[in-house]
């Protein structure tokens, strides 16, 4: 692995970092909140920063191995989640490990914050906490594929190490068109949404704000009170449209986009993703109408915006889902943990690892009734091979692992059992709300020190899928030899 690419490629995300910066810069100055400082400081940083990676490093050849993808990704959501911490902790909002649970929070798609009082911040602050989830949300990797488009073969490995969710035809070939056709989908989606939330009375930057933190599944609100703030039933229908589509695969609509919208219907994982929307809504609110005497459609209201908002991983609340009856969060934990569908902008384990768990286990009882058959999981119309299956599997058993180990650090560090689970769940999937203590109507602002810690890490490896991380930490993955 050559470290002058890696360092290369890191100054020149390094300052795209600070390019981002100059938007709530920008506001900053226009309406002269005192955090013009705050990201002055921060944008130069990210420019010095940058300057000393490049100079320092190289870019020999834009064919880059699978170690420097991994590398860069890695690296970079690390390096780029310090950055944005900068306006935060240089303006005296959040201290510094509040500061990058904020932006890892943001990146991610978690939508976990630890600001008690959102109200107070400047709207410029507030506009950075909803750029780092749009950012984060198609992946800042992604992004910078689709604007410099300068790196050739390699940039397959880094979208790679990036990307959410198995699929048997990535379009590696084309990676960088792929790149800038989801980065269109991305920017109208983004445009949509604006529109629609002001026609909903929103102003222009609540607007933005609100639109980037729903089509990013980030969850990011500029109320304290989240989405419960608009109690209207007009707005949170589109909230509910705007983080279901989010939480499709992206891909979906660059193929419905060359072949027609009959590809979106079409697309199995989809499909199953609106029915267990759908199905799990029915259900809390027939348990709500029997235990807490709502009426029918009220409960289903809320139980369809808050069904939508955490399984799409976004975390909008609309209603204090920590009251409700113990079936019904237990419904919101199993939302919680499959999340959307592979390649959108939401969390979890996907919709997708779900089918073919589902499937696999089907296939297997059934071969031990027909020794003699040939096992085929399809999906899709596609069959999946054993290499993807294998890697779904080695999934499903270290997504679960990470979020005992979560739990148990967090039981550890003082955090109440249930708790623990449901932030462990929830930082894992990129939802952001949980139960008790960081539950829908509280902050992470409580959690002990250890505690925010682990979240940060959970967050990160959460949204990067947890191998990318792991094999950072491998020795091996750092010694100097060819083949990879």
């Amino acid at each position: 692995m050559d470290l002058k690419v890696v360092a290369y490629v890191l100054g020149k995300l390094s300052q795209a970092c600070g390019a981002a910066l100059l938007l709530p810069f920008g506001v900053a100055l226009c309406y002269a909140e005192t955090s013009r400082f705050a990201f002055a400081v921060a944008i130069v940083i990210c420019a010095l920063w940058g300057l000393y990676l490049t100079y320092w490093g190289r870019l020999v050849s834009d064919n880059l191995t699978v170690r420097e993808g991994i590398a860069i990704t890695g690296l970079g959501w690390i390096m780029v989640t310090f950055l944005g911490m900068v306006p935060y902790a240089a303006g005296g909002y959040l201290s510094v490990l509040d500061g990058v649970l904020e932006t890892i929070s943001g990146l991610s798609g978690t939508g976990a914050t630890v600001m008690t009082d959102i109200e107070a911040m400047p709207g410029s602050i507030l506009l950075w906490r909803a750029l780092t989830h749009w950012f984060g949300g198609l992946g800042i990797i992604v992004i910078f594929i689709a604007l410099l488009p300068q790196f050739g073969r390699g940039a397959v490995h880094m979208f790679n190490a990036e990307s959410t969710g198995p699929t048997s035809d990535r379009v590696l070939p084309r990676i960088k068109e792929m790149a800038k056709a989801l980065f269109s989908v991305y920017l109208v989606f983004t445009a949509a949404c604006t529109a629609v939330y002001m026609l909903c009375g929103m102003d222009f930057l609540v607007a933005l704000d609100h639109a980037f933190s729903t089509i990013a599944t980030g969850g990011f609100s500029t109320y304290n009170d989240s989405a419960a703030h608009f109690d209207s039933p007009v707005t949170e229908g589109w909230m509910i449209f705007f983080m279901m589509i989010s939480s499709a695969n992206f891909g979906m609509y660059v193929a419905a986009w060359h072949r027609g919208l009959h590809v979106v219907w079409q697309d199995t994982e989809f499909r199953v993703y609106v029915l267990i929307v759908f199905v799990a809504a029915l259900l809390m609110a027939a348990n709500l109408v029997c235990e807490q005497g709502w009426t029918p459609g009220y409960a289903f209201r809320q139980t369809l915006f808050q069904a939508a908002s955490l399984s799409s991983t976004t975390g909008f609340v609309s209603n204090d889902f920590d009251v409700w009856p113990s079936f019904s969060k237990c419904v919101l934990l199993l939302l919680m943990f499959i999340g959307g569908c592979a390649g959108s902008t939401a969390g979890g384990l996907k919709v997708t690892r779900v089918i073919l768990l589902a499937k696999m286990v089907y296939t297997i009882v059934w071969q031990k009734l027909h020794p003699q058959m040939i096992p085929h999981v399809k999906s899709n119309g596609e069959e999946f091979a054993t290499e993807v299956l294998f890697g779904v599997a080695r999934f499903f058993f270290v997504y679960v692992m990470l979020d005992v180990l979560w739990a148990m650090l967090m039981i550890w560090d003082g955090v109440p059992t249930l708790d623990a689970i449901g932030v462990s769940v929830s930082t894992m999937g990129s939802v952001g709300p949980g139960f008790g203590m960081a539950g829908a109507t509280c902050t992470y602002a409580d959690l002990p020190t250890l505690s925010k810690v682990v979240t940060c890490i959970s967050m990160l490896m959460g949204r990067l899928e947890s191998f990318t991380i792991l094999a950072l930490l491998m020795p091996e993955f750092w010694r100097r030899r060819k083949g990879w």
